[in-house]
């Protein structure tokens, strides 16, 4: 287990409510999974693929809304994980900023928004507050078939 999951407020945080971080996923390109930009953290966009197992589909085909959200939601916490790239500890999130969510979907499709709010309500869960953030919301097509890809803005002590 990451040590980041068992220590500082954060640790306990996460500890009350089950959740294991998962490792950092390694680029699949020419990028870095988080990069700082003084007290802001952006992530690189996180897939649907939590300990090498992907969750597929397309919204409006053969994913549900509810399939969607936990896609979402695997997402959200890679992106906690890309920030422990930059961070020791995520004691030091002042705030969430911003999530960014791509949905894949088929034309027509409805339920992005609630498939979205796995991500959202996941940063709420974690850090109160300070987990209320901006977001957009966008369906599109996501390569390899994916559910989801997500990446998040975070302002740090």
């Amino acid at each position: 287990m990451p040590t980041w999951t068992t220590t500082g407020r954060m640790g306990k945080r996460l500890r009350e409510l089950g959740i294991t971080l998962p490792q950092p996923r390694v680029p699949a390109g020419s990028y870095v999974p988080a990069k700082q930009a003084g007290k802001i953290i952006t992530t690189a966009g996180q897939v649907s693929i939590l300990d090498g197992k992907a969750i597929n589909g397309q919204l409006g085909v053969d994913l549900s809304p509810e399939d969607a959200r936990e896609a979402t939601r695997v997402c959200a916490l890679n992106c906690l994980a890309a920030l422990l790239t930059i961070i020791d500890t995520l004691d030091r999130v002042v705030q969430i900023v911003s999530v960014h969510g791509f949905i894949n979907s088929v034309p027509g499709a409805d339920g992005h928004i609630a498939a979205m709010n796995g991500a959202s309500d996941l940063m709420v869960e974690i850090f109160g507050e300070e987990g209320k953030h901006t977001r957009t919301t966008v369906g599109t097509f996501i390569p390899n078939n994916l559910a989801a890809e997500v990446y998040i803005t975070v302002e740090v002590e």
